[in-house]
């Protein structure tokens, strides 16, 4: 008779190694089925295998359902106004580039109010990954016409059905100058969910992912077509994008081979979304300008000689 020590089965796990629940907060308060949930075990997952320290990682949200992203992660985060995401991700980064920055955003806050800032973090181009929830609707405020929403929704807004042609995510930030990555994937393939958000983590500039994602409440016939159509998705594979598994990738019928490096070939590749619903990496350049790096040239200045450059400023106004 063989006995086995139950000790002996048993791994230490070194101080300084992070698990899963190191990063998670309270629990989460969206409804029942909302996709933000899956983005949010995506992002901790991510978290836990790259080991990223809670106290060098930062979560900077605007106002809406995905607002609440940095209260249900155990790390530094600022829940900031609405539309105002990006500028204070951008401070953050300006000025602590050791740090680990996200910007949870939503398509009303992005799209609608905090468009301008969306524009210039774009061109800024830091070292963060901005992650756009996209559902189509402003469920915060319970059910108005938000940018993306296609038009014909019914909405309190627009009781007879939404007007104006919806706002492309993708399109528009692959028109924006100095545009460095652009991706876009759905909150209900698992698999590709988590392989887009390691790719943006690793890009070097800012990583602009939008997630098509469900709203039970207010948009429960919006995405279950595509949900439950096969031939309702087509993948962007390339061996400079991102890389699913054979078996994932064979869950797909539609695959197109799209070079990430073409943004002029990409920008047709988005317009995709009349007929499917594209998702894969559009546009990637690892050599674009960083503003991060250029705020980056006096951050080791000591506090003796900043007074000094300060008194020096002040000097020329003296009287």
């Amino acid at each position: 008779m063989i006995t086995v020590n139950p000790d002996a089965c048993e791994m230490a796990i070194p101080d300084g190694i992070f698990r899963l629940e190191d990063y998670t907060s309270s629990k989460a308060r969206w409804c029942s089925g909302c996709g933000a949930h899956s983005i949010l075990h995506a992002v901790k997952q991510l978290c836990n295998e790259q080991q990223l320290p809670p106290e060098k990682t930062v979560f900077v949200s605007g106002i809406g359902c995905s607002g609440r992203f940095p209260h249900y992660m155990k790390t530094y985060g600022f829940h900031g106004l609405h539309g105002r995401a990006f500028p204070v991700a951008s401070g953050v980064k300006f000025r602590r580039p050791d740090l680990h920055v996200f910007v949870i955003t939503g398509d009303g806050d992005c799209c609608s109010i905090g468009a301008g800032h969306w524009v210039h973090a774009i061109r800024y181009n830091m070292k963060m990954v901005a992650l756009l929830f996209d559902n189509s609707i402003y469920g915060l405020t319970k059910k108005q016409t938000s940018p993306t929403s296609p038009m014909g929704t019914v909405t309190n807004t627009h009781p007879t059905g939404s007007v104006l042609p919806p706002i492309n995510p993708i399109q528009s930030t692959l028109g924006l100058p100095n545009v460095s990555f652009v991706a876009q994937t759905v909150d209900w393939k698992p698999a590709h969910l988590q392989a887009t958000i390691q790719k943006a983590y690793a890009h070097p500039g800012l990583a602009f992912v939008r997630i098509v994602q469900r709203c039970p409440v207010f948009m429960h016939d919006n995405y279950e077509p595509t949900v439950k159509d096969p031939d309702a998705i087509t993948v962007l594979d390339h061996e400079k994008g991102i890389k699913l598994s054979e078996k994932e990738l064979a869950k797909f019928r539609h695959v197109i081979d799209h070079d990430p490096s073409d943004i002029v070939k990409a920008r047709e590749v988005a317009e995709l979304v009349k007929k499917t619903l594209p998702i894969g990496l559009f546009y990637q350049n690892k050599e674009a300008i960083r503003y991060d790096e250029y705020g980056a040239h006096n951050m080791g200045i000591s506090i003796p000689d900043r007074m000094k450059a300060i008194d020096h400023l002040m000097d020329r106004y003296a009287v």
